[in-house]
Parts: structure tokens; sequence; C-alpha cells
């Protein structure tokens, strides 16, 4: 929703993307609906071509995603 009002060259910080680590267990539960959604947002992040980003293992993540196109 924010991604369109970003200027080229704008900065998204995303807090917690590593969820204590359950982001990287092979045994998440189904019903997890939480983990499951943190799990669809990096990849989403991860695979935008649009944007340049690092996650930064810091405590339970975050997530730069600079923008640099349309």
């Amino acid at each position: 929703m924010i991604f369109s009002k970003l200027s080229i060259g704008g900065l998204i910080l995303a807090d917690n993307v590593l969820w204590s680590g359950k982001v990287i267990e092979k045994n998440i539960k189904p019903n997890d609906e939480d983990t499951h959604a943190l799990l669809d947002f990096n990849k989403m992040v991860a695979n935008d071509v649009r944007v340049e980003k690092i996650l930064l293992p810091v405590r339970d993540g975050i997530f730069m995603a600079r923008k640099i196109m349309e």
C-alpha cells in the first residue's frame, strides 16, 4: 500500500521479520498464521526487483528495502 507513495531512493524498514527464529524453523505449525504471514512477506521482499534489500539479523530481524524503480 505504501510502495506507490514512496519516492525512488526511499526506504522501508520492517521489524521482527525473523520472528524469534520461527521463520527458519522446518516444522512450522499449519495454523501459525503470523509466522506464515511473515514468511510470505519475506519472500515477497526478497523477490521484488524494484528494491535493493538487506536483512539485518539484529534481535528479531530488520528488513531494509530501498526503492530503485517504479
